[in-house]
Parts: structure tokens; sequence; C-alpha cells
């Protein structure tokens, strides 16, 4: 099972792989981080913002979980409005869980 809460019946063939390849990136953390994401935002993506999420999609869990918890310094390519998104999609001020 994938974790996806979204159905891809209405998507075109390219964003229905992008959905795919984010639920199966090979380190759980990354799924849910990847894949929660492009579940909340895939249908609304422009076509630039998917060649930025495909090329997100080509980072190694290892240094794009970096660059997310900023362990790593996101180098200037990847530094996108998009991976901005992606990163601040996932940031929490307060506890998650009330």
């Amino acid at each position: 099972m994938s974790g996806t809460t979204r159905t891809s019946a209405d998507l075109d063939v390219r964003r229905r792989q992008i959905l795919y390849r984010s639920w199966h990136r090979g380190m759980r953390e990354m799924d849910l981080i990847m894949g929660r994401f492009a579940d909340a935002e895939i249908g609304n993506l422009t076509d630039d913002e998917l060649a930025d999420f495909e090329q997100l999609i080509e980072v190694t869990d290892r240094d794009l979980l970096g660059w997310i918890t900023g362990e790593i310094e996101t180098p200037s390519n990847y530094d996108t409005p998009l991976f901005r998104r992606l990163k601040s999609f996932h940031s929490h001020t307060s506890p998650i869980h009330t």
C-alpha cells in the first residue's frame, strides 16, 4: 500500500507518473514527504512546477531529506519556489498532535 489518499483517475499521464513516483521513493520518510505534498498539490501545479517537481524526484532521498530538514544547504538550482512550498508544507510551528 502506498499511503496515497488521492485518486489519480482525473490526472493526465504525467501527473499520474509523478504521483506514483512521489509515493515510491525507497525511504518511507521521503514517501510521506513527497507523497503527501503530491496528494495535496499535483492537480494544481503548472507545467513549470511539474518540471521542478520531476527534478526533485530525481534527487537521492538522503540529499533531499537533508535539504528539507536544513541539515544540508540546498543547492541554488534546486532552491525553487516549488521546493520552498514543499519544505513549508511539512513545517509545523506547533505540535501536530493535540
